[in-house]
């Protein structure tokens, strides 16, 4: 089993900057593609970042290419996603998710992803 705690998030005006990390358990983190996700109110999750177990590949959504930059410190295993230039069109619930790696489903699908943390709020002001 795997534990996710998100951190990081809050309230910040248009044009800011936030960073989200993401605390896992356990002593693979390592072999883990770790992902982050989004939820607003009344819509769909939606993918947000993703980065290999090795670090090497990162993968955005479009609506935050640019901006948002996700990496991982496997020595703390921990990932995290720096959000620069935030719009409140950036405001959800931020999902970070582990993957285990054991199924060919993209990394930008919640199928790819095993473990999932209870969520942190970003809200972005006008």
């Amino acid at each position: 089993q795997v534990q996710l705690v998100e951190s990081g998030g809050g309230l910040v005006q248009a044009g800011g900057s936030l960073r989200l990390s993401c605390a896992a358990s356990g002593r693979t983190f390592g072999t883990y593609d770790m992902g982050w996700f989004r939820q607003a109110p009344g819509k769909e999750r939606e993918f947000v970042a993703g980065i290999t177990w090795t670090g090497s590949s990162t993968y955005y959504s479009d609506s935050v290419k640019g901006r948002f930059t996700i990496s991982r410190d496997n020595a703390k295993n921990t990932v995290y996603l720096q959000m620069n230039s935030l719009n409140p069109e950036d405001t959800a619930v931020y999902y970070c998710a582990a993957s285990l790696r054991r199924t060919w489903s993209p990394i930008y699908s919640i199928s790819h992803y095993d473990y999932r943390g209870q969520g942190t709020q970003v809200t972005i002001s006008s």
